[in-house]
């Protein structure tokens, strides 16, 4: 990832902490497609953004997700022929309208009762009850994004369309490993895997004292990492892993030769599944001519766009091992500009991310102090609206959660990484709407990142 390291003059490590554990909640009443949810603490979210509806002062937003932070939790109960949300900070307080506009008013007003009903697909309008008015998101103007205040009138479509998901994230029975499908597994991953100081250099002097890993790729994988973060740039040389640029790099580390530490890897383990993800700053030719250096890559290489995945859902485990599909490779590249250049990446098995995933935006602040636990699509911005509860009918996008800051500080990622379980399931479950395939974290060897892993992989999200 493109984080810029902060020259600091001391490094504190510090000793590894113990990660919080996940006790799944008992899984909620679903919520039929002809049902209103059950009364409860939820978060109503834009079906077009993701973002949470907050109370910000009186005015009804939308808010980056927070979890229990914000004024974002409402409570849902049923009033007469409608129901409420109470907000949970302010007692007494609803979700309700102000004319035109969503205000937070009295519960005991008319303007606080909606009439919810449900669109499909776990989605409902919140609609004035007697009146062709709906809780909708205001259009996105050329060249921004969807403005926060939250309105109310005709609007139609997925503007005016909701999710309610519940604070407390439900937890399913988990099946045997074997038996669970990609999505529903949770893989340890390393944020700038390359950027190690053991295998080679990865950023010019002095930058290179801060590195994202503190082990090399084997041992990484010998650890139990399954998703490795790789950004490559485009050098005389070929394809380069650096950090932001390869100039004055020493000894920089070349792609096909971690892949193919990879590849030797799950040859040696046929039951292991592992995921690249490239920060791409290279020519989709020279891309290739890297790949075809890797020795039976063919024979690993998973290719998601070739069967069925968008139709049928992801394949288990022991599917993906029966057909030797072990090596996912994504890039962070366009398809729009690869096509103007005469080549893309996915007639040579590199899969465009932003089709298959989701992702949260790379950082939680600077490298020391406090941290923004908020947890928002990384691809919402006045190009872009890829919200992290995407989803299609029979397919769920696979999550990536990144847990990280600007620069990689020792004792700020022991302390983070001790965090993550209790992030991810109070934060970036609810706001995605699925668990995280991928945590990706800076110096995976502190704090016990693999704990929350682990917890993760107790439990499925509906």
């Amino acid at each position: 990832m493109r984080t810029p390291h902060a020259l600091l003059a001391t490094a504190v490590t510090a000793a590894s902490l113990a990660a919080a554990a996940v006790t799944p909640a008992p899984a909620a009443p679903a919520a039929g497609a002809d049902a209103v949810p059950p009364p409860g603490t939820y978060y109503v979210q834009s079906v077009v953004t993701g973002l949470n509806a907050a109370d910000a002062s009186g005015t009804v937003e939308q808010h980056r997700p927070r979890g229990n932070e914000g004024r974002q939790q409402w409570t849902l109960r049923p009033d007469g022929a409608g129901h409420l949300l109470e907000n949970t900070d302010s007692p007494g307080s609803c979700l309700g309208r102000a004319g035109d506009r969503a205000r937070t008013v009295s519960c005991t007003a008319a303007e606080a009762r909606w009439q919810i009903t449900p669109l499909g697909a776990d989605r409902y309008a919140l609609a004035d009850p007697g009146a062709d008015r709906r809780l909708t998101v205001a259009p996105k103007p050329a060249g921004a994004t969807h403005p926060a205040p939250l309105s109310v009138g005709s609007g139609a479509g997925d503007l005016a369309a909701w999710y309610l998901t519940p604070a407390d994230a439900p937890g399913g029975p988990v099946p045997p490993r074997g038996q669970r499908t990609l999505d529903q597994v949770t893989f340890l991953t390393a944020h700038n895997a390359y950027a190690n100081g053991v295998d080679g250099g990865f950023a010019p002097p002095f930058v290179d004292l801060f590195p994202n890993q503190s082990r090399g790729i084997q041992q990484q994988l010998a650890d139990g990492v399954r998703g490795f973060m790789l950004d490559v740039h485009q050098t005389p040389d070929g394809a380069i892993l650096c950090h932001n640029s390869c100039t004055l790099v020493r000894r920089p580390v070349a792609l096909w030769v971690d892949l193919q530490r990879i590849v030797d890897f799950l040859r040696a383990r046929p039951g292991e599944f592992v995921t690249v993800f490239l920060e791409d700053y290279v020519d989709p030719g020279v891309l290739r001519a890297e790949l075809d250096r890797v020795q039976g890559l063919s024979e690993v290489l998973y290719r998601p766009d070739r069967t069925g995945v968008r139709e049928n859902g992801w394949p288990t485990m022991d599917e993906l091992a029966a057909d030797g599909h072990r090596l996912l490779i994504f890039t962070d590249h366009s398809r729009e500009a690869d096509r103007s250049a005469g080549l893309t990446r996915d007639t040579f098995g590199v899969i465009y991310q932003r089709e298959w995933t989701v992702e949260n935006h790379w950082s939680m602040g600077p490298g020391v102090g406090s941290s923004d636990w908020s947890c928002y699509s990384r691809w919402y911005d006045a190009n872009t609206t890829i919200p992290l509860t995407r989803t299609e009918p029979g397919f769920r996008p696979l999550f990536v959660m990144n847990h990280f800051r600007d620069a990689a500080v020792a004792s700020t990622a022991a302390t983070d990484n001790a965090k993550l379980a209790d992030r991810a399931r109070r934060f970036c479950q609810p706001a995605a709407r699925k668990k995280p395939t991928y945590l990706a974290v800076d110096r995976y060897d502190l704090g016990s990142p693999a704990a929350a892993v682990d917890a993760l992989n107790t439990y499925t999200y509906p």
